[in-house]
């Protein structure tokens, strides 16, 4: 791939998004003219934009109805995506060792221009045989949008990317994007937009069998093989018709979170999210930012405010010692490929609407060997936090003892370019398929853990999902 990312603005005027369009479709019309012949060259992508006037990204998606759609929101809130079509994907359809599903997107990757963002995820563990509610999402699967909306630092814009190779016939590509164009819709008020029904509430494990798996897991601890493992729970619902999953989108009612937003829609009705505060990590060249999240306060369950929440996580001998099992690990595992490491000495507690969590930031220099995605998602992934500690056997354990694949559930999920990327980890997620939602969440188990008290933390961590359906638990 060149190294020239050609970057095509037809006006530095913030147009409506009707006149937008009318602008990307000049250029790319100019462009198709000067450049009819494109033989002898290299792989190039072309990226055709226009600043516009503010519109809401999520209610703009949901009018649109070509797919794949996606959308992407950072923790800070201060940038995010929604995109539609293919201008260029990276996937892997075959299961197999995590390192070597890692090694296999590095590769390809490596080929891609280098400014290109491409924007998915990776399944938890390649190695699961997947179920079929998960078909459509693969090893790993990121797009690289045909047509999408940004918006970074309250700046909006609208670009379309043209990727083409030598042997690829640019005229049949431009016309294809402009028909895209063609086919916007602007955003409208989807403010009466609901959630149908939902007709049955059912849960995978079910609470007897949940008990069982964590008396299991707890005499793993007896023998000194474990010292804790993230067990899971899959509650399915059950809706009286089939809708679009951007509703859960949508109608998330806590907007000042401080969470991610993941979207990923393949094919029509069948949707991957996550509303997840956790960051996997952030890179930026060679710097490193991480961090370890781990302990969960309910407000709800002590009756109190953010102050007593962390009170609570602060005081609580459990919490703290599941904490710091992440804390520990991320520093250790991180020695192996990172110098100047500053992994802060003291929890803080991230406050959501219902939730608290602890978590500790750390900064650190990738060594030049190791200053790739494929490096630090080997050693990364999964956190102690969604796998468990220690993290070699985990995997085998999770696939024994939870009664579901866990699909992208806790994987790796967010953008990446050659040069810098954000993956985040999709847990407080779920995956529609028609009529039918499957919530997932996970709760840590540890030496002295009480299967009822993680039963209740599982049911807290969706409550926001369920919120959303206008269910009450």
């Amino acid at each position: 791939m060149s190294e020239h990312h050609n970057i095509i603005t037809h006006s530095t005027d913030f147009l409506p998004i009707e006149l937008a369009i009318s602008s990307l479709i000049s250029e790319l019309r100019i462009y198709d003219e000067n450049h009819r012949s494109n033989e002898g060259k290299e792989p190039q992508l072309v990226t055709f934009c226009q600043p516009i006037e503010p519109v809401k990204l999520p209610e703009w998606l949901y009018q649109q109805t070509l797919y794949p759609r996606l959308f992407w929101m950072n923790r800070e809130q201060d940038f995010s995506v929604a995109g539609i079509g293919v201008a260029d994907t990276i996937h892997c359809e075959e299961s197999g060792d995590n390192n070597a599903t890692f090694d296999q997107f590095q590769h390809a990757l490596a080929n891609k221009d280098p400014l290109a963002r491409y924007f998915g995820g990776f399944c938890f563990n390649a190695k699961e045989q997947q179920e079929p509610i998960w078909r459509e999402f693969s090893s790993f699967s990121f797009v690289l949008p045909l047509v999408q909306l940004t918006r970074e630092n309250n700046k909006y814009s609208l670009s379309c990317n043209l990727w083409f190779a030598c042997s690829d016939e640019l005229a049949k590509k431009i016309s294809a994007i402009i028909a895209l164009l063609n086919r916007i819709v602007p955003a409208g008020d989807c403010s009466a937009m609901k959630l149908p029904e939902v007709q049955n509430i059912s849960y995978n494990p079910d609470e007897n069998r949940w008990t069982e798996q964590c008396k299991k897991a707890l005499q793993t601890f007896e023998s000194g093989e474990l010292e804790k493992i993230i067990l899971a729970r899959q509650t399915v619902l059950e809706f009286n018709s089939s809708f679009s999953p951007l509703l859960f989108l949508l109608r998330y009612p806590y907007p000042q979170n401080a969470i991610y937003r993941f979207y990923f829609e393949p094919v029509e009705n069948h949707a991957f999210f996550s509303f997840t505060p956790e960051r996997l990590y952030r890179r930026d060249g060679k710097r490193l930012l991480t961090e370890a999240l781990a302990g969960t306060c309910s407000k709800e369950s002590i009756n109190g405010s953010d102050l007593h929440a962390s009170e609570a996580l602060l005081n609580s001998e459990k919490d703290i010692r599941e904490h710091n099992f992440v804390k520990e690990m991320i520093h250790e595992e991180l020695l192996k490929i990172c110098s100047d490491i500053d992994m802060e000495e003291e929890a803080q507690v991230l406050q959501l609407h219902h939730l608290a969590h602890l978590y500790t930031r750390c900064a650190a220099r990738l060594k030049p060997e190791f200053a790739h995605d494929s490096a630090i998602l080997q050693l990364l992934h999964p956190t102690p936090a969604v796998g468990g500690v220690p993290k070699d056997p985990i995997l085998r354990h999770i696939m024994e003892l939870e009664p579901f694949s866990r699909g992208w559930y806790a994987g790796p999920v967010g953008w990446v370019s050659r040069d810098a990327s954000e993956f985040c980890v999709a847990i407080r997620s779920a995956l529609v398929n028609g009529r039918f939602a499957y919530l997932y969440s996970g709760a840590g188990i540890v030496k002295g853990s009480d299967p009822a008290l993680e039963w209740e933390e599982i049911e807290q961590k969706i409550g926001d999902l369920l919120a959303i359906t206008r269910q009450k638990r």
